[in-house]
């Protein structure tokens, strides 16, 4: 597996929500779903357009935005630095991804939501 997967755990920078270094992860998984999708014949940006609905839900300041998206772009480099094609490898890394992306929009929405 990628080291994507071995990220350290997001800074909380003061005035974050509680629930950014969660959003972080989240956005790193949709980066790399977004390659992976791609890589493995899905040839759409409903990843990345996941990602904008993101931001847009979010509405966050520049600087929290700023993390989100460095977030997105690493977990996509990361599996483009280490996939060039889909293999069965690649293919239970988009599996496990999707269901860790899943399993923390289902405890955000849970835990956080209104």
């Amino acid at each position: 597996m990628a080291a994507a997967g071995f990220a350290p755990a997001a800074a909380v920078e003061p005035g974050d929500p509680p629930f950014q270094a969660k959003l972080e992860r989240l956005s790193e998984i949709l980066g790399a779903v977004h390659y992976l999708r791609n890589l493995c014949g899905e040839k759409t940006s409903v990843w990345r357009d996941k990602m904008d609905e993101l931001l847009s839900a979010e509405n966050p300041q520049a600087e929290r935005q700023s993390r989100l998206v460095a977030r997105f772009n690493r977990g996509y480099r990361s599996f483009a630095a280490t996939y060039g094609d889909c293999t069965d490898s690649a293919a239970l890394a988009l599996k496990r991804y999707t269901r860790e992306g899943e399993g923390l929009t289902k405890e955000i929405v849970l835990r956080y939501g209104n």
